[in-house]
């Protein structure tokens, strides 16, 4: 994995490293829990989840004036305001490998310093026209959003705020994730028959359901994903986003896999 700069309080290579994965210890992008310190002020009054989760969408809101869109004097500025985090979240769920997705990708390496290895195939790094492709979509993304960066930043902040509060003291959960195609991911070690470590893209997919894994491929992954790596998950919010199932989407690197037998 290509080292990056990242915005955190830890470097890129150790975040993304298995080791980090199985000994994790708390980052945030730096400055953003402090920029919006009223937000969290007030959601330690909240007791509710739901209540919490509403007091979020209406300081976005606010901060980021999505509320006005209807109210823009251009319609490249109404697409602007319309095209919130919200808007990416659904095109995530629709399809990973989006114009949206590629937006989210580009926010972890952004942020977290972690690079993708997939968007419509994979990315390879001595491959000009890959690299190419996924900056076109990401440019498509973002053109015509009102600082969606910033918008993602927040919402992680919250996403580890709430995990914080309805999972006190734990580090992990286990999720599982199924693949078609165990053997086009980058192996970088075999521990033994069942287990190896393997890089994930930089934002991928998981689901708390075994069974429900195998909907998604004949191979299922079991993996002890750390909580500080959740971007986000589909109960986060009130209104169900990524719809359809419970669904995390995790940071990625490089993780202990273990097959599902």
């Amino acid at each position: 994995m290509r080292r990056t700069w990242n915005l955190c309080d830890l470097p890129a290579w150790l975040i993304g490293s298995v080791e980090f994965n199985e000994a994790p210890r708390p980052f945030e992008i730096q400055g953003v829990r402090h920029s919006n310190r009223f937000l969290f002020e007030k959601l330690d009054t909240i007791d509710d989840a739901t209540e919490r989760a509403r007091v979020f969408n209406e300081y976005m809101s606010v901060k980021f004036l999505l509320h006005q869109w209807d109210g823009a004097h251009t319609n490249n500025a109404r697409k602007s305001l319309r095209n919130s985090y919200l808007r990416f979240l659904r095109g995530w769920g629709v399809d990973s490998n989006s114009i949206e997705a590629a937006v989210l990708k580009a926010w972890v390496e952004s942020r977290i310093g972690i690079p993708p290895t997939f968007h419509r195939g994979k990315l390879r790094e001595d491959n000009p026209e890959d690299q190419m492709a996924f900056a076109t979509d990401r440019m498509k993304g973002s053109e015509r959003t009102n600082a969606i960066n910033s918008q993602l930043d927040v919402l992680y902040a919250f996403c580890q705020y709430e995990l914080a509060r309805q999972h006190p003291g734990e580090l992990w959960f286990e999720l599982y994730r199924g693949t078609c195609d165990p053997d086009d991911y980058h192996t970088v070690s075999i521990i033994d028959r069942r287990q190896r470590i393997v890089r994930l893209n930089n934002l991928c997919s998981f689901i708390p359901d075994e069974e429900r894994a195998f909907e998604f491929g004949s191979t299922v992954w079991r993996v002890r994903v750390p909580l500080v790596k959740v971007f986000f998950f589909s109960r986060l919010l009130p209104e169900s986003i990524l719809k359809g199932e419970e669904e995390y989407l995790v940071i990625g690197g490089e993780y202990r896999v273990r097959t599902v037998l």
